[in-house]
């Protein structure tokens, strides 16, 4: 099946049209077929398209910038000072001489190395040529490998034949052939090759190799469904305003802190008034379940009337939220995807506990007990927030001021 046509040669073909030249001349030029240029230049409803007109992405080396480093190649600058010379970090400068280098050592009769080799120019570097490169690497649609190269095309199909599944005959690849990386290709590859019209190197039949032997890739998700969201999730933005000025006790924020490979977690909660802790242990994972149990026994530690929010990111282990809400009374609201200032007070308690559980440990080992202690040393920290009271004095000054108004309300 052939490939869709390539980008820079249907933009060549635009441009020796605004030359002037007729469109059948313009393709034959670029060895096309005459029905080719007039097809699309009546897709194109005889408008020039926009990305002929698009000025060069600035995020990628010009030719100007190229013949630039080649002058101070030539002036035998160091690479700091050709970056500074064009703008640019020094690391982009090292990286386009490494990509498109050629060493060349020879022989001198004076100022010779030991081993009577002279090293003329560490850098034959040709701005047109790296120019030619970076044009070529930028053009879309790539041929696929498995179509450029037969050999290697010939032993994934054998493979297949063997009934591997495309990720063995990957790995097989790179132990049979370790020193020759065109012939090594990723699992992923193979399954386009398969699947993906316009990608179709393999023979269509080799999916009934697979295991699954279908003919069409099933998609995990459905059309239009957000990868991980949480059902029925509120969002932040229908939160109450008498929970945003902190003026309102019982409004919580909460997380995970993950440890040593995302293995293991402890559960925090903070109150916004109060800014008092609470942890979970979560000894058998952090999963939907555990933390579901965890949060409803710390609900029972403290009065219902200090339950009344929780705001929590979208992480999959409040999958569970409608259960904890039938069970504690809590409404619960999801923050907005990488916006943590959303639960600024709980970002900060979790980076003050990163003083008892530091980055890289496993967490599921600390008892019930020492949890407790942490979180009472956290609760008799003066915050300057508080007018230098600890959140367990805040909190105590809270339910005596409840008890006391709800014993005035009984005498009434």
């Amino acid at each position: 099946m052939p490939l869709p046509p390539r980008r820079d040669l249907q933009r060549q073909f635009w441009l020796l049209l605004r030359a002037g030249q007729p469109r059948t001349e313009a393709a034959i030029a670029l060895g096309l077929n005459q029905v080719t240029g007039t097809r699309w230049f009546r897709q194109a409803g005889g408008v020039v398209p926009a990305y002929v007109n698009a000025q060069p992405s600035k995020r990628y080396l010009s030719l100007a910038e190229r013949e630039d480093i080649f002058a101070g190649v030539q002036r035998g600058d160091s690479i700091r000072l050709i970056a500074k010379s064009i703008n640019r970090a020094a690391s982009t400068v090292l990286r386009e001489l490494r990509r498109n280098m050629e060493h060349q050592y020879r022989t001198r009769s004076r100022l010779t190395s030991r081993s009577g080799a002279k090293r003329i120019h560490p850098w034959d570097y040709r701005p047109s040529l790296a120019q030619q490169h970076a044009d070529s690497r930028a053009s879309r649609p790539k041929p696929a490998k498995l179509l450029s190269n037969p050999l290697l095309r010939e032993v994934v199909q054998a493979k297949l034949m063997e009934k591997l599944s495309p990720e063995q005959a990957a790995a097989e690849l790179r132990r049979e052939f370790p020193e020759s990386p065109e012939m090594w290709v990723s699992p992923e590859t193979i399954y386009q090759s398969i699947y993906v019209q316009g990608r179709g190197a393999l023979r269509r039949e080799l999916a009934a190799c697979l295991r699954t032997g279908r003919v069409l890739r099933k998609p995990r998700r459905k059309r239009n469904q957000r990868l991980g969201r949480i059902a029925g999730m509120v969002n932040i933005s229908e939160r109450p305003p008498e929970v945003e000025d902190r003026a309102v006790p019982g409004h919580w924020e909460g997380d995970l802190l993950v440890g040593q490979n995302s293995r293991s977690a402890i559960g925090t909660l903070v109150e916004r008034s109060t800014r008092y802790v609470m942890l979970l242990h979560l000894p058998g994972g952090q999963g939907a379940v555990e933390v579901q149990e965890a949060m409803i026994a710390a609900t029972k530690r403290l009065p219902q009337t200090m339950w009344k929010s929780l705001t929590w990111d979208q992480g999959r282990e409040m999958c569970n939220h409608p259960q904890i809400r039938i069970a504690t009374g809590l409404d619960i609201y999801f923050c907005d995807p990488g916006k943590p200032r959303q639960r600024s007070s709980n970002e900060n308690t979790n980076g003050l506990l990163r003083q008892y559980f530091p980055k890289g440990t496993d967490l599921s080992g600390h008892h019930p007990d020492y949890l407790e202690f942490v979180a009472a040393q956290m609760n008799r920290r003066p915050r300057k927030t508080l007018g230098w009271l600890n959140p367990a004095e805040a909190l105590d000054r809270l339910l005596s001021k409840a008890s006391a108004q709800a014993g005035v309300a009984t005498t009434a």
